[in-house]
C-alpha cells in the first residue's frame, strides 16, 4: 500500500506538562504526526527531566515520554510569557495540561476563557482526582493513586502489598487522554468547534480495576494477593528452575488453562502420572487450594533444568509459558529484534535506541523524532509568531524565556 503522511499532519498540540500522564499523551499524538509544543519552566523546565539520570545522563523517565516534541520555555508568571502561550493557543487545535488543581483556571486557560479566543480548541484537562467532589483540590502521584483505587489491595502477597513497577496510573490516563483527544478530532471535524476533556488519573485507574471490582461484587472477597501467581488458576505462575535456583538459571512463566493441559505437564513434563490422580490436585480449585505444596513438587522437577530447558518440553506440549526476563534481556529479546521494533533517537546525550511504537500501519509510518533539549526550539516558535530578534533578546534578558 501505498505511504502518506500520518494522519495528525497538520494538528498543532500546546502541552502545558510535566511527569508522565500528559506527556505521553502528547508523545503519543505527536508520533502520529502532531506538532507538540511542550512548554516548560524557565527554571530546569520538566520536573521529570531531573527524576534520574540513568539514559546516559538523561532521565529515563523524560527519555522515555518526550520524544517527537518541541521544547519552549516560558515564565508563566510573568505576563509577557503567558502572552507568547495565549499568542500559540489562538490558533492551536489541542491543549493539554495536568498541572496542580486549579493553577491552570488561575492563569486563564480554563475552557470556557480559552474557547472565547478559539472556538475550535480541544481543551484536555488530566488531574488526580476530578475536578469536583472531596478529593478535588488533594495532590495526586502515581504511587498515590495506585493505594486509592485498590490496586495495592491486590497485588504483592499476603503479608504486604506491592505496587507496580512502573507508572501504571500516569499510563493509565495518559492512553485514555491520548484516545479522547483522537476522538474529540473526530468530532471536531463533524461540528467545527473544539471541546473539553476531563481526565483524572483515579478515574483512568479504576477503569483497569474492572476484574477485581465484579470479582467483589456486592461486597465480596477480593482477589487474594499471590504474588506472581494467578489469584484463581493453578498452576499458573512463576517457577525457579537450576540445581540451587540460581538466579543464572531464570524463571518461568507457567500458564495451565484447563485439565487436559495439566494432564499433559504432570505426564509429559513432570514425568509423574500419579499427581494426575491424587485427589489434592484433581482439579483446578483443588491445586489452586494446595498451591503451596504443588509448588514444591514442581519447583523439585525443574531444580536440575534450566529456564530454557523447561520451556521447551513446555512447548513440545502445547502448554502456555514465558521465561521471566530481565530488563537486560528485554533489551536484546529475539522476538522484538527479529520484528525490527528498535529504531534510534537523537538526544542531547546522543544517539539512543528506542521502541518504535507498537501499532505499526501499511499507510504511513510513525514520526519519530528526536528528544528536545530544554528550551532547544524557543527562539525558532517565537521568531514564528512573529517576535524580532531583539524583542526575543529582551524576553531572554528577562528570563521570560
Amino acid at each position: 500500500m501505498a505511504q502518506h503522511s500520518p494522519p495528525l499532519t497538520g494538528i498543532t498540540v500546546i502541552a502545558l506538562e510535566h511527569a508522565i500522564a500528559a506527556p505521553l499523551a502528547t508523545r503519543q499524538l505527536a508520533e502520529l504526526g502532531a506538532r507538540v509544543i511542550k512548554i516548560e519552566r524557565t527554571d530546569g523546565g520538566d520536573f521529570a527531566r531531573h527524576y534520574d539520570s540513568r539514559a546516559r545522563g538523561l532521565s529515563s523517565h523524560f527519555v522515555w515520554t518526550n520524544r517527537s516534541k518541541e521544547s519552549l520555555t516560558l515564565d508563566l508568571k510573568q505576563a509577557a510569557g503567558l502572552n507568547v502561550l495565549n499568542t500559540l493557543l489562538s490558533t492551536a487545535d489541542v491543549f493539554i495540561q495536568n498541572l496542580a488543581p486549579g493553577a491552570a483556571t488561575k492563569m486563564g486557560l480554563d475552557k470556557q476563557t480559552l474557547a472565547v479566543r478559539n472556538p475550535k480548541l480541544i481543551v484536555c484537562d488530566i488531574s488526580g482526582y476530578g475536578s469536583s467532589g472531596p478529593h478535588s483540590s488533594r495532590k495526586a502521584y502515581d504511587l498515590l493513586i495506585q493505594a486509592e483505587a485498590g490496586f495495592l489491595g491486590i497485588t504483592g502477597n499476603q503479608a504486604q502489598g506491592a505496587k507496580s513497577g512502573i507508572s501504571i496510573a500516569d499510563i493509565a490516563a495518559g492512553t485514555q487522554a491520548h484516545a479522547a483527544i483522537l476522538a474529540a478530532l473526530i468530532q471536531r471535524g463533524k461540528t467545527g468547534l473544539g471541546s473539553h476533556i476531563e481526565i483524572s488519573m483515579l478515574e483512568a485507574m479504576t477503569e483497569w480495576m474492572g476484574y477485581p471490582l465484579y470479582y467483589s461484587l456486592d461486597e465480596a472477597a477480593q482477589p487474594a494477593r499471590t504474588g506472581t501467581d494467578h489469584a484463581t488458576i493453578y498452576p499458573y505462575g512463576c517457577f525457579r528452575t537450576g540445581g540451587d535456583f540460581e538466579a543464572s538459571a531464570g524463571e518461568v512463566m507457567i500458564g495451565i488453562q484447563n485439565q487436559r493441559e495439566w494432564e499433559k505437564f504432570c505426564r509429559n513434563v513432570l514425568g509423574d502420572e500419579k499427581l494426575i490422580a491424587a485427589p489434592e490436585y484433581a482439579n483446578n480449585s483443588d491445586r489452586s487450594q494446595n498451591r503451596e505444596s504443588l509448588r514444591v513438587i514442581i519447583e523439585e522437577k525443574f531444580r536440575g533444568l534450566r529456564a530454557e530447558e523447561v520451556i521447551e518440553a513446555l512447548e513440545v506440549c502445547g502448554i502456555a509459558c514465558a521465561k521471566a526476563n530481565s530488563i537486560a534481556e528485554l533489551w536484546q529479546h529475539p522476538q522484538l529484534r527479529a520484528l525490527n521494533r528498535f529504531i534510534e533517537v537523537e538526544t542531547e546525550a546522543g544517539i539512543l535506541e528506542a521502541l518504535e511504537p507498537p501499532a505499526r500501519s501499511d499507510s504511513f509510518k510513525a514520526s519519530v523524532t528526536k528528544e528536545p533539549a530544554l528550551g532547544e526550539n524557543s527562539r525558532a516558535i517565537l521568531e514564528e509568531l512573529g517576535y524580532t530578534g531583539k524583542e526575543i533578546d529582551v524576553l531572554a534578558a528577562a528570563r521570560v524565556i
